[in-house]
């Protein structure tokens, strides 16, 4: 999206940069679409956004400057999670988003929770960012073992539009379970923590990359636990859905958390077929410039786990002809 402005773009420029310059040059705005502002998507998109932008005005990246796309202003907004971003990209009224795995591919083929639905079949891949753990976390004390221990308790399977919902159902089916089986709620990410601290619910689901800052404070604060998700039930919902894979959270992850078992899918950053090839193209090269290596290990912890040897992995859906230019210049796709 290109805007020729004076003022948008003198109110993004650093103190004594010329005006004239920032009326000669177009600006591109570029929209990532994250999630809650309490899971791990929005400070991964905040990180993204601000090493992609290259805002006029801005040094070149050889004078110690931004090394993002020239021109470039990109903005992390918080949003309902990966259904509602696919929504979003779909309809052009977002140019890239952060997708989980399963949910991409589901949307691009027009089947799973997209079944009977036309396919989204404009769905691109710019990265696999990195994986994205299913986080089963109850109030220490609770009782709740194991997810069969979750019968008619007081359960958080996070907000309509979001993908831990689609994953919470699945893994529930896995063990013969519906949310019927449950007190079933669906408050959103921003919310659980202090229906937990308050009795309103005893657990919750969230897929986030580990440690997410709700879970954090919560094990510092009321105190918590995870539950382990594995068994046989979940070996063959892996081998079920490609999209799934075995995790293991650390003890570490949590202070004073036992890990556990579980499983993951991957966070994707999507874009649409729409979006100019030579832009997605600088924008990904951005990505995995130097500069942005060292943004993205100095960061939310899960940045160190966005690798440029598999940005190209898990991905489930087309790469954009942008990205796999790049990835094509860097030997990562044949």
């Amino acid at each position: 999206m290109r805007r020729r402005t004076l003022l948008a773009g003198a109110a993004l420029l650093p103190l004594g940069a010329p005006l004239a310059t920032v009326a000669q040059q177009d600006i591109t705005f570029f929209r990532i679409l994250t999630g809650g502002t309490v899971g791990t998507y929005f400070p991964i998109g905040g990180l993204i956004a601000n090493a992609i932008s290259n805002p006029p005005g801005s040094r070149p990246c050889n004078e110690g400057g931004s090394c993002g796309v020239p021109g470039l202003v990109a903005t992390s907004v918080a949003s309902n999670g990966s259904v509602a971003n696919v929504a979003a990209i779909a309809a052009g009224t977002a140019q890239s988003g952060f997708v989980q795995s399963d949910i991409a591919y589901w949307a691009y083929n027009g089947t799973g929770i997209y079944a009977g639905r036309p396919k989204v079949d404009v769905l691109r891949a710019i990265a696999n960012l990195y994986p994205e753990s299913v986080q089963l976390v109850v109030r220490k004390g609770s009782g709740i073992r194991s997810v069969r221990d979750l019968r008619g308790r007081k359960i958080s399977l996070d907000e309509p539009g979001s993908g831990t919902l689609v994953d919470a159902r699945l893994i529930l089916e896995a063990f013969g379970m519906t949310e019927k089986d449950l007190q079933a709620q669906y408050f959103p990410a921003q919310r659980v923590a202090d229906s937990l601290k308050d009795g309103t619910i005893d657990g919750f689901f969230s897929v986030s990359g580990y440690p997410q800052s709700a879970v954090a404070d919560l094990a510092a604060t009321v105190g918590v636990e995870l539950v382990p998700i594995e068994g046989p039930e979940v070996d063959k919902l892996v081998s079920q859905f490609s999209f799934f894979s075995a995790e293991e959270i650390p003890d570490d992850a949590y202070k004073g958390v036992a890990g556990v078992k579980t499983v993951s899918v991957h966070a994707l950053w999507v874009t649409s077929s729409k979006q100019n090839e030579e832009l997605i193209y600088k924008v990904t090269a951005a990505l995995w410039h130097p500069a942005t290596r060292k943004l993205l290990d100095s960061g939310h912890i899960k940045g160190r786990e966005i690798r440029l040897e598999t940005a190209t992995t898990g991905l489930g859906i087309p790469l954009h002809p942008g990205a796999e230019k790049f990835y094509r210049e860097k030997g990562l796709v044949k």
